[in-house]
């Protein structure tokens, strides 16, 4: 409400937010059981919003960016405070914990306890190590101060992790914000992430997806410095293996110190597997219940998955065009600020959720934040072409 343009009903600006809006009509047939209907109605959505983030990263759309507010932004201060602090009282009174956040209680146990972390799941919970070790660090904080019993339960601290990655995105986007424009697009993308009805889907299912999203938002808030922004794009694909896709995009966007990204992020890499080096874990094992699996399993939320839906080798075509563009965006001509940054990782993220065979509507915050980021911050200011320099008058003596 507060960022569309009322006076103009027709507006791109107002198609953008109709469109992050409109995944909640997918998801109320989904909740109705009707998946032939729920499943179409994504691809829509998320082919708009990549043509969307590939314009405004590589051309900026300069009619359609930009911060316009309809109330004072002192109003949306006191949203996020109100808003935040309902979505915990909401997620500490009423909210249930899904196997996703239960697998980083349990990853947590195991890693404090020096057990080896894949391949030795629970029952309950048996593909629960299909995911990065960097997850499973993140919840260790939590299970080592509301301990994990062993069983499903409450699980307390899986509840204190989606808290603090529900706070620390909403933090993040606030300090973007102010690194681009200001304290107002600060306060305006917290008050974004903390009215977005999927960013709630989230914190109250417990997953860790907003663990995923806080660490991509960290790539590009310290984008400046080549050392902190390898590090946190390790860490972001260590976690969730899919923002690795985000590697050459972020390693060239200052390629003048290429190296240094590089060793930053391998050190990273190898100090966040090292655990799993020292508790004898088997790498092919490793390999086959992560990416391996992932990459095998069925599942009727896509239309590769879908029965009847497009082919596999649609979705290997995709597939490879999603890997050329991870690449190609790395090099070609493109906005060099913060907020074209944020607008290249959310398309690569968006065109590689378009070719998974397993997708959710917990994904959709990945590349919300850069979104919003991306349609808030100012267009990049274009600079005149130089003028021609005037044409000297030669005059001819005799």
């Amino acid at each position: 409400m507060p960022f569309a343009r009322w006076r103009r009903p027709l507006s791109v600006r107002n198609l953008d937010l109709l469109v992050l809006l409109a995944f909640t009509v997918s998801l109320a047939y989904f909740n109705d059981a009707q998946i032939g209907v729920s499943v179409p109605l994504v691809y829509p959505l998320l082919l708009y919003l990549l043509l969307r983030m590939l314009w405004a990263g590589i051309r900026g759309g300069r009619r359609s960016l930009g911060l316009h507010l309809n109330v004072p932004v002192a109003w949306l201060a006191v949203g996020v405070i109100f808003l935040m602090g309902f979505r915990i009282g909401l997620n500490v009174t009423d909210a249930n914990v899904i196997d996703v956040g239960y697998a980083g209680v349990i990853g947590a146990d195991k890693l404090v306890k020096g057990d080896r972390l894949y391949g030795e799941f629970p029952k309950d919970n048996q593909h629960g190590d299909t995911y990065g070790p960097v997850n499973y660090a993140a919840y260790i904080p939590f299970e080592q101060a509301m301990p994990w019993h062993g069983t499903w339960d409450k699980l307390p601290s899986a509840h204190g992790a989606a808290i603090f990655f529900d706070v620390l995105c909403c933090a993040l986007l606030f300090l973007l914000g102010r690194q681009v424009r200001g304290p107002d697009l600060g306060i305006a993308l917290a008050y974004a992430w903390a009215a977005y009805p999927f960013t709630l889907y989230v914190l109250n299912t417990d997953s860790n997806d907003a663990l995923v999203a806080g660490l991509v938002l960290a790539a590009v808030l310290v984008a400046a410095n080549v050392a902190a922004r390898g590090t946190f794009s390790a860490l972001a694909g260590m976690t969730k293996f899919a923002p690795l896709a985000l590697a050459p995009v972020l390693a060239m966007h200052r390629p003048r110190r290429l190296i240094t990204f590089m060793l930053a992020f391998l050190a990273t890499v190898l100090v966040v597997c090292a655990p799993l080096v020292l508790n004898g874990e088997d790498l092919s094992s490793v390999w086959d219940r992560t990416i391996g699996f992932q990459s095998a399993r069925g599942s009727p939320f896509s239309a590769w998955g879908y029965p009847g839906g497009l082919g596999a080798s649609a979705q290997h075509i995709w597939q490879a065009f999603t890997a050329l563009l991870a690449v190609g965006l790395a090099f070609v001509p493109r906005r060099r600020d913060t907020a074209g940054l944020a607008a290249l990782c959310a398309a690569i993220l968006i065109a590689l959720q378009l070719g998974v065979t397993h997708w959710f509507y917990l994904y959709i915050v990945w590349f919300f934040p850069l979104v919003m980021l991306a349609l808030l911050a100012p267009a990049p200011v274009r600079s005149p072409p130089p003028e021609a320099a005037p044409v000297p008058q030669l005059s001819l003596q005799r």
